[in-house]
């Protein structure tokens, strides 16, 4: 499973998912392109591993446009930037709501449009990973936005499946429960709350972003030709219970 040299661009590339893929996929022989926040992170991801870097505030529409229209031709795509705010729903408010759907879905949506609109211009059967969680399919306490946006991943994956096929391009969602990053850990640092979900995990535990990094490169890469659409769960088997 490897990608010659191909580029693909990973956001949210600093940190938890996104470094642990963009770390994979360039041990693969793959050119990385890493859009994040954080200049300094995206200096150490740089001098790890070679790629390009980018700082970009996905929350910021135009910006974000901008960044992916500059960075093509792009032949396989990981979006996996994401932000939580965690709030009751009484008390969540439109801004938080907005800033997650910016993040988290338009941002997805505004830069797989720049991609597939290269793809499709260059002839290229090229690939597109979404990543989502399992909140798109549990209401947990306090994740109003997140778990709204998750929704509306799984949803834009695919509307973007049927409309792409067509030119060849195949369009994937990773559906995770609790990854072991810092978003993870403050989200989840409360015995109170992560001991009864551990319990409803067949497999005990929470996961490490290196192994929601394996299921993304195998839906990039084209071990997995005929499958385009799918919301795949790493979550130990949380959702068969």
């Amino acid at each position: 499973m490897t990608f010659d040299n191909e580029r693909i661009l990973v956001t949210g590339a600093t940190k938890g998912i996104g470094r642990a893929t963009a770390k994979l996929l360039a041990s693969r022989a793959a050119r990385i392109v890493a859009f994040g926040r954080e200049e300094s992170e995206l200096r150490s991801l740089a001098e790890e591993i070679g790629c390009e870097a980018h700082a970009v505030d996905l929350a910021d529409a135009e910006a974000t446009r901008e960044a992916a229209r500059s960075v093509q031709p792009i032949d396989r795509l990981v979006n996996n930037a994401g932000t939580v705010t965690l709030q009751p729903f009484l008390e969540t408010t439109v801004e938080a709501f907005r800033h997650q759907m910016d993040v988290n879905v338009l941002a997805c949506l505004v830069i797989a449009q720049e991609t597939a609109r290269s793809m499709i211009a260059r002839g290229k059967r090229g690939t597109i990973v979404n990543v989502s969680s399992v909140s798109s399919s549990l209401g947990f306490a306090n994740h109003a936005s997140y778990c709204a946006s998750k929704g509306a991943v799984d949803s834009l994956t695919m509307v973007m499946a049927n409309e792409l096929g067509p030119h060849g391009i195949r369009v994937n969602a990773v559906n995770p429960t609790v990854v072991l990053t810092p978003m993870a850990v403050k989200a989840w640092s409360d015995p109170a709350k992560s001991e009864p979900l551990l319990r409803r995990i067949p497999m005990g535990r929470f996961i490490e972003p290196e192994e929601v990094a394996e299921s993304i490169a195998y839906l990039l890469s084209d071990q997995s030709a005929m499958i385009t659409g799918a919301m795949l769960p790493v979550d130990g088997g949380l959702l068969i219970n």
